[in-house]
């Protein structure tokens, strides 16, 4: 009988550590799955005639963060094996990219998703973001064009600045408009090609979004 209950007991051990590992086995392969669904460079630029971006560095923070295209997953940055952060000030708005654009190489692009910078409150990683663009800061890095889209929020609710375009926006802030050029201007220490061209109005950042739409 004592035989029979040790034994009974280690089966039901067995029993339970295989319930256990095919639990967190499907949960981890369900997870995986669940972040393959979406391929954020594919997803729609437009949606009934409003742009739409990707969150990829939410406002405030430091740590630089990227979306790999081949897991569709979001990673931070790693520099010489650590993970990168900003050596200058957090980030000034919500930092990602407009899905659907290919900013090409072979015509002086830089080989990425136009890059854009949403003045709101932070969002999450991976936030799908209904935004409007309201001018463009034209940089040279490296010798490639690296334009950032400047937006407002679509929803007037989650505007936190008082400007529906360009003009409003240099009229009534000068200061951000300085604080955002200084700031990619300086964030990054290890680089010392950066060229400002200039800032452009909501036509130029419209032009240049339609210019690399894929």
């Amino acid at each position: 009988m004592q035989k029979s209950n040790i034994s009974g007991l280690v089966g039901s051990k067995i029993l339970i550590i295989f319930f256990i590992i095919s639990f967190f086995s499907c949960k981890e392969k369900k997870q995986a799955i669940t972040k393959k669904e979406i391929n954020f460079y594919e997803v729609p630029a437009y949606v009934n005639d409003t742009l739409q971006m990707v969150v990829e560095i939410p406002a405030g923070t430091n740590k630089k963060i990227e979306y790999n295209t081949e897991t569709n997953q979001f990673f931070p940055d790693s520099l010489n094996g650590k993970e990168r952060t900003i050596n200058f000030l957090p980030y000034p708005g919500n930092y990602g990219f407009i899905p659907s654009t290919l900013s090409d190489k072979n015509k002086g692009g830089d080989g990425d998703a136009l890059d854009i910078l949403v003045i709101s409150e932070n969002q999450k990683t991976g936030s799908i973001s209904k935004v409007i663009p309201i001018g463009v800061l034209r940089l040279i890095d490296e010798g490639e064009e690296d334009d950032k889209i400047i937006a407002i929020p679509a929803d007037k609710k989650l505007r936190i600045i008082d400007a529906d375009n360009f003009e409003d926006f240099v009229l009534n802030y000068p200061e951000i408009r300085k604080i955002i050029n200084a700031w990619f201007s300086n964030y990054n220490k290890n680089n010392d090609q950066v060229l400002v061209k200039g800032w452009y109005g909501e036509k130029t950042a419209d032009s240049i979004i339609k210019k690399w739409l894929k």
